[in-house]
């Protein structure tokens, strides 16, 4: 049975382990800088000037977050087990899921507390130029945190059996994709074969919708956003989270580390 205890205390150790990494604070530090070279993009038109500032901010942030979430993420268990503390950590009354499960948890913490700090930093930026922050701006941060609890939980998947490497590549891959899958819907629905109508909308029903995601168009133009919208893209990501981390579990389970 999963111990709430032991995966928060691993949760907590995770994240210690992961504000340590300069890969992360190299990244973040970037993101800020993005997000304040908006105000310099903006002055260089008389018109959408502060849509322009807010649409790279939160562009900056999805984006940073992504990286973080994947280059920080996917060196973590690889690390333990490179180092082989991972051999002390299993020997004591503590699962692989449980561990899996603290990585996963921790890592997410740290990418929200970035998260939180690209938000402040979006909104001194967004007062300092005039631009308004919406109910929408806050949807919009909010959903974004979501997506990356996403791309934790496909780092953790592909680290739990895979190298570094190709943990990092198959997650950008499905990052990518999953941006893209409505369009590959879109364009296979039109497509006069059965076949490739089918494929497509398979495929949309596999591949992550991270789309669903992204309120950075209603964030610009504060176009009203429904609660129910809003909720289902929190529940999709809470269950294609946990669908990934059951399969994450699982392969871990069955994983030699000899």
């Amino acid at each position: 049975m999963i111990s709430p205890t032991r995966v928060t205390s691993l949760a907590a150790n995770t994240m210690r382990e992961a504000i340590r990494s300069r890969v992360l604070y190299t990244l973040l530090f970037f993101a800020v800088m993005l997000i304040g070279t908006g105000v310099l993009l903006s002055t260089l038109t008389y018109v959408e000037g502060q849509r322009i500032l807010q649409s790279v901010g939160l562009a900056a942030i999805r984006l940073f977050g992504a990286a973080i979430a994947i280059f920080v993420g996917i060196g973590l268990i690889h690390r333990e087990v490179e180092r082989r503390t991972i051999y002390t950590i299993l020997s004591k009354p503590i699962s692989r899921g449980e561990f899996l499960l603290g990585k996963y948890a921790g890592l997410v913490a740290t990418i929200w507390l970035q998260v939180a700090v690209m938000g402040v930093a979006f909104a001194v930026v967004s007062l300092l130029a005039g631009a308004p922050l919406t109910l929408q701006v806050a949807e919009a941060l909010g959903l974004a945190a979501v997506e990356l609890a996403v791309v934790v939980a496909f780092a953790t998947l592909f680290s739990s059996f895979t190298t570094p490497m190709l943990a990092a590549l198959f997650t950008t891959g499905l990052y990518v994709v999953g941006h893209l899958s409505r369009d590959l819907r879109d364009l296979g629905s039109r497509s006069d074969v059965e076949a490739v109508r089918w494929i497509a909308t398979g495929l949309h029903q596999v591949i992550p919708d991270l789309e669903s995601f992204n309120l950075t168009t209603q964030a610009l133009h504060a176009l009203p956003v429904s609660s129910g919208e809003v909720a289902f893209a929190v529940l999709y990501g809470a269950g294609y989270s946990a669908v990934l981390l059951l399969l994450a579990v699982v392969v871990f389970e069955r994983r030699d580390f000899k």
